[in-house]
């Protein structure tokens, strides 16, 4: 199963770079991890009547894995959790 985890910008505190290096490498060492990156500047196009811009998403992670369970265990320890903030886990469907 592929999921993507999409990262709120509402940690209560910023965490620590050596906090972020040490998940990636967590995140690296499970197997599961297949990218994912800070987002940058936004812009809607097509109908902007009924949609407004995701300003709260700060940045996307991929994951792979068989077990939902062992990615939410991952995740238990990303900084933006650990400091008091949201993630949230979409599951890809399949094609």
């Amino acid at each position: 199963m592929q999921y993507l985890l999409l990262i709120h910008g509402n940690a209560r505190s910023t965490p620590s770079a050596q906090e972020w290096t040490a998940f990636f490498a967590r995140a690296e060492a499970s197997g599961m991890f297949q990218g994912g990156s800070a987002i940058g500047n936004k812009q809607l196009i097509g109908s902007t009547l009924s949609a407004s811009r995701s300003d709260h998403i700060a940045g996307f992670m991929r994951f792979d894995s068989e077990d939902r369970q062992r990615v939410l265990d991952l995740l238990d320890e990303h900084p933006v959790v650990t400091h008091g903030g949201t993630v949230e886990l979409c599951e890809m469907p399949r094609t």
